[in-house]
């Protein structure tokens, strides 16, 4: 076997060879692509503490990775190593934390039924394409400032950007065009931010400073202030898209879960959790090699890329018992499924909210759904899983 992150079959059900991964090569190499990869839960978690030697100053994702020459470093947040990472994160976490993120809880919900009250007379739709899709990212962008009129545009931008070729690591054509225009979007938003500042998060960026290891303060250049506005319009959107969709599939395969969760919306949190467990939206997070280390007798040399696969991590029969099995009432466990260490999902919180949210939103409406599983379609995306399009036949509870 061999695992290839850019194959037809790693897109539609990696499982398999995760399993054999963990079991046969938890140290494994991929000498067509170049890059090594971790799998196991330990391992993972390991890796992901330990920053000093897996860096993240060469990005994510193996295109970015296998050319050291790529000029991402400090680009993002995600492609910082600490103390730069460490100031950068500071500027935007309070807006994160948990008593922050539940304040938006109205906004929320009611963003969420803004998308789902015009599906209720219907008896089929796609919850994906028209609901999961387009909602999260209205969310993040009200909290970036980024007008009505502009947000599904983040959108299409990002999933463009996002997408791979089957067997192609690199960036597509259409997907450079499309990070050039967003980026540019930003640059133009923070320029009328700074001539007209609202009570946004990109209109706070343009104010605040930082200070360098020299102890000199400046404030952000426009530049940083895109980086975070496209890092976080992106993962602010996608891991909800993603997950939501997910567990729509899940509870129709499973609907001994759906129904527990009916029963007892309080369940909703360990709902969320076990999605993300079962099919992570992040499949694996890319890491560059500062330094050799040694896993299971196989050492990983320096300037190497490393892949810390969370989607295996997640169904390793070490760290959970029976992993293969979906269930919202598993005893809880440290999570992985939205990262971990100092680059754990600075939106966790904010996923974990509107994504429960939406779980219950869409059982008041529709207790009893059925799956369309032969439109069911899967984004092709670098370091994203999930579906692209979910269709459902739905009886109203009306």
């Amino acid at each position: 076997m061999e695992f290839n992150p850019f194959s037809a079959d790693f897109f539609d059900d990696p499982y398999e060879t995760y399993r054999w991964m963990r079991d046969e090569v938890p140290a494994y190499e991929n000498t067509q692509y170049g890059f090594w990869a971790l799998s196991r839960y330990d391992d993972v978690l390991a890796a992901h503490r330990d920053w000093k030697t897996f860096s993240s100053e060469y990005g994510l994702t193996i295109d970015q990775l296998t050319d050291p020459d790529t000029p991402v470093k400090g680009t993002s947040i995600i492609m910082m190593d600490p103390p730069e990472h460490d100031q950068m994160r500071k500027l935007v976490s309070r807006v994160f934390t948990p008593r922050a993120v539940q304040s938006l809880e109205p906004m929320v919900r009611d963003t969420i039924r803004r998308y789902l009250t015009p599906l209720e007379d219907r008896a089929d739709f796609d919850l994906v394409a028209e609901f999961s899709a387009p909602f999260p990212v209205e969310v993040i962008s009200t909290m970036l400032g980024v007008p009505p009129a502009d947000r599904q545009q983040i959108r299409h931008w990002t999933d463009v950007l996002l997408h791979r070729e089957p067997d192609t690591p690199g960036v597509t054509q259409a997907g450079m065009e499309a990070a050039l225009y967003q980026v540019q979007y930003f640059i133009d938003l923070i320029a009328e931010k700074r001539r007209v500042p609202g009570d946004d998060m990109i209109s706070r960026l343009t104010t605040v400073e930082v200070t360098d290891e020299d102890g000199a303060s400046h404030r952000l250049s426009d530049g940083e202030i895109a980086g975070f506005a496209g890092l976080l319009a992106a993962a602010g959107s996608e891991t909800v898209t993603k997950l939501v969709g997910n567990g729509v599939v899940l509870f129709h395969r499973f609907p001994d879960q759906w129904q527990q969760l009916l029963d007892d919306p309080d369940r909703g949190p360990g709902a969320v959790e076990e999605v993300l467990r079962y099919w992570a939206p992040s499949q694996y997070q890319g890491r560059f090699s500062a330094e050799g280390s040694t896993w299971h007798g196989r050492t990983i040399p320096a300037g190497m890329p490393v892949l810390l696969i969370t989607g295996a991590a997640n169904r390793d029969e070490r760290a959970y018992e029976e992993p293969d099995v979906f269930d919202i009432e598993r005893p809880a466990t440290l999570p992985l499924g939205l990262g971990h260490g100092i680059h754990a999902c600075l939106g966790a919180a904010l996923a974990r909210l509107e994504s429960r949210i939406a779980f219950d939103e869409i059982g008041a409406r529709w207790p009893r759904y059925e799956v369309d599983e032969s439109g069911l379609r899967r984004v092709h995306m670098s370091n994203v899983a999930g579906f692209s399009n979910v269709p459902v036949a739905a009886a109203s509870v009306s």
